[in-house]
């Protein structure tokens, strides 16, 4: 799908999803209309009404399987988020062991690396072009630092131990939004929606062709259906892309700082 249509507003995205949904069935009706005559609406009269419901069932499973697939990356995309912001804030409270310098420092990377990460890499997870490539030097260096700290008593040593696996879980949870931020719908799931969307719409169209009315009722009712199945879809498809993705409120409020800094107007 196209990236414009992804960062419509829902609103927007509606109007194009159901217009087009809508022009498709009254294509369908036009066209099996024009042909419903002579033989050929003899022909379109014998075809059996019972095969409607098999192909509404296999469209609604087509639906289903694809709504699994949305519904777990943006449950994952919000997880690692979650994980990643307990991880900082662990950061945070175990940093105040290590009063004065190292303290600050600490939370001065940890704000750095919240700022970076909203400024710079949700407009590119966004854009499906965030990368594992480079790694994040605030918290590179917050590690780093950590390390080489020089614990003076056992709490402290407790609190090294304690951050260290706290920055190495966020990275890791880093890892895992930007790998979820690249995840979409494919072009081949859309496309059999599409078909079988359409091979149901033909098939209503075909069973009533002798009664116009209940033909455009019928068509008319599937139609919306399947505009808002495939609303439903498209608006959580990419779960870091358009109006309800996936926001990164719980790493701004880590620190008050980040929260009420430029991060928060980004």
């Amino acid at each position: 799908m196209s990236d414009w249509l992804h960062n419509l507003p829902v609103a927007w995205m509606a109007v194009v999803v159901f217009g087009a949904t809508y022009l498709v069935t009254a294509l369908i009706y036009a066209v099996i209309n024009a042909l419903a005559v002579g033989e050929r609406a003899r022909s379109f009269k014998a075809v059996s009404p019972g095969k409607l419901s098999p192909l509404a069932v296999l469209f609604g499973l087509f639906v289903v399987f694809t709504a699994a697939q949305v519904w777990g990356d943006n449950e994952r995309a919000s997880a690692a988020i979650n994980r990643e912001a307990s991880a900082l804030r662990s950061v945070i409270i175990f940093a105040s062991i290590f009063p004065g310098e190292p303290e600050m420092r600490l939370r001065g990377l940890v704000r750095d690396y919240i700022s970076e990460a909203v400024r710079q890499e949700w407009p590119l997870m966004a854009r499906r072009s965030a990368t594992l490539k480079i790694a994040p030097l605030p918290l590179v260096d917050a590690l780093q630092l950590t390390l080489a700290l020089s614990p003076g008593s056992s709490g402290q040593q407790v609190a090294q131990r304690e951050m260290t696996s706290a920055l190495e879980s966020a990275l890791e949870a880093r890892r895992q939004r930007i790998l979820v931020s690249q995840s979409e719908v494919g072009f081949v799931k859309w496309a059999c929606l599409g078909l079988q969307a359409i091979c149901a719409l033909l098939a209503i169209a075909i069973v009533h062709s002798d009664d116009r009315l209940a033909s455009r009722i019928a068509m008319f009712i599937f139609a919306t259906g399947v505009g808002a199945s495939f609303l439903l879809l498209l608006a959580y498809d990419r779960p870091f892309t358009g109006e309800l993705s996936v926001r990164p409120e719980p790493l701004l409020q880590v620190t008050p700082e980040t929260v009420n800094g430029e991060a928060l107007g980004q």
